[in-house]
């Protein structure tokens, strides 16, 4: 049964940048062609995806954030990271890592099946 962990500080200054780990057990991030991504939910919002590094290394990101966005993985430590950049209170969420199963990135992200962090809250503050 995979698990995954989110971490990293949960207060972030105004245009600093913002780094969450997201720790795998249960599978390895390299093997069965998973996508491995990053959400966020706002409060009082949708959850927003906000980008995928594959089993092969590639990344996707939401063009919407790309700009800021950086994805990277230790296959060592089976960890994937997020680091989103110049952040603003409106990056304040509930940030989640996931599997997702069957997914491609066309004119826009697909995925057939999550399996769920449980999330690790982060607000933007000074």
């Amino acid at each position: 049964q995979v698990q995954l962990s989110e971490s990293g500080p949960g207060l972030v200054k105004p245009s600093q940048t913002l780094s969450l780990t997201c720790s795998v057990s249960g599978d390895s991030i390299t093997l069965n062609y998973y996508y491995w991504s990053w959400l966020r939910q706002p409060p009082g919002k949708e959850v927003e995806w906000m980008g995928a590094i594959t089993y092969s290394g590639v990344t996707y990101y939401n063009p919407s954030l790309k700009s800021r966005s950086s994805i990277s993985r230790d296959t060592s430590k089976n960890q994937f990271t997020l680091q989103l950049s110049s952040v603003t209170p409106e990056d304040t969420a509930v940030y989640y890592c996931a599997r997702d199963e069957d997914a491609y990135y066309s004119d826009k992200y697909y995925y057939n099946g999550r399996h769920w962090g449980q999330g690790t809250q982060v607000t933007v503050s000074s």
